[in-house]
């Protein structure tokens, strides 16, 4: 295992998570726009991960090769996906221009299918992954130093 795969490794999970945050707050910001170019309201996007797998992996000498997975070399963005599966919001607000003229939902207008609540939720993951991967980066940086401090005694 190479010096600065760990550090490697937690930047790039530093990097997915400031993207994770950003997209978050996009939705957030969003909340309620109901009309995009397209006259529809807004989606809320996700952001799609997954490892990062090629290259050589580090493996444990102490385990058993049935047993080690290896390390993971970091995790990469896959794409950010608007979110088409959860359905949109619905308000009753029968004056409002947007609202539906006819049929079941008469009367209600479209809202982003946003939950305030979720995003908050997902933001404080995504704000704890960040600061779990700096602390790597700091626990890295400390034992750099410390075996760097030895060397010269």
């Amino acid at each position: 295992m190479g010096l600065f795969t760990s550090i490697n490794t937690a930047a790039s999970g530093m990097s997915v998570q400031r993207l994770r945050n950003d997209v978050i707050a996009n939705n957030i910001a969003n909340v309620s726009t109901v009309r995009n170019e397209d006259g529809t309201p807004f989606r809320r996007s996700e952001v799609i991960t997954r490892p990062i797998e090629e290259g050589p992996q580090w493996h444990s000498p102490y385990l058993p090769k049935s047993l080690d997975t290896g390390i993971g070399k970091g995790v990469r963005l896959v794409e950010i996906q608007v979110d088409r599966a959860t359905e949109n919001n619905y308000v009753y607000d029968p004056n409002h221009p947007d609202a539906i003229k006819s049929g079941p939902r008469a009367g209600f207008r479209e809202m982003p299918n946003i939950d305030i609540v979720k995003e908050m939720v997902n933001m404080l993951d995504a704000t704890r992954a960040y600061e779990a991967n700096a602390s790597v980066i700091e626990g890295s940086k400390s034992m750099f130093q410390t075996a760097l401090d030895i060397g010269r005694r």
